[in-house]
């Protein structure tokens, strides 16, 4: 594994446009990106259609456009490529029922109204955590690194600049809001 200075240093270079850093930043973490995307699809399957080397690659390209602009270290990195992941799990959810309305439009069929219930399940917890974004955005980059991206807290705490009794207190807190959310 590489060190963290190792990471930070590719991560400042591919902001600056290096593509030979950017290349070896994605090797290098990629492990890591091949985890998140398992757990994230593992979440969701049979959902998405994707598998983890799609997921991975699509989480690679929205990165890459972005420009790496909001991360600083490998935590803050893997916290943002859970966040990508995430977001292309649900747009392609949408996407599918979206297409499926469409279907039915154009061939005057009735509208049944229901998504399968593991979309409407992935929807679902999107939308619980848009809602907890409007008590606290830290509480949803908690639970995105650590359920998403599967860091523990003492990652967490060192991206976010907390401490790791702060971290737990968030889970907890993040935990019963969402099941609330969820009922």
């Amino acid at each position: 594994m590489a060190d963290k200075s190792d990471i930070t240093g590719l991560l400042s270079a591919a902001k600056r446009g290096e593509s030979e850093a950017e290349a070896k930043l994605f090797a290098l973490l990629y492990p890591d990106l091949r985890q998140i995307a398992h757990a994230r699809l593992r979440q969701s399957k049979p959902y998405t259609l994707l598998d983890t080397t799609a997921l991975v690659h699509e989480a690679y390209l929205r990165l890459h456009r972005a420009g790496y602009v909001q991360v600083a270290d490998r935590s803050h990195f893997l916290a943002y490529a859970a966040r990508t992941m995430r977001s292309i799990v649900v747009d392609l959810v949408r996407k599918r029922g979206m297409a499926r309305q469409e279907i039915r439009d154009a061939n005057d069929l009735p509208d049944r109204g229901a998504l399968p219930e593991g979309e409407k399940e992935i929807l679902r917890v999107d939308h619980a955590l848009q809602e907890l974004a409007l008590v606290s955005e830290r509480l949803v980059k908690v639970v995105e690194m650590r359920y998403f991206a599967g860091m523990n807290e003492a990652e967490i705490a060192e991206a976010l600049s907390l401490t790791e009794r702060t971290v737990r207190r968030d889970w907890q807190k993040a935990r019963i809001l969402l099941a609330a959310a969820l009922k």
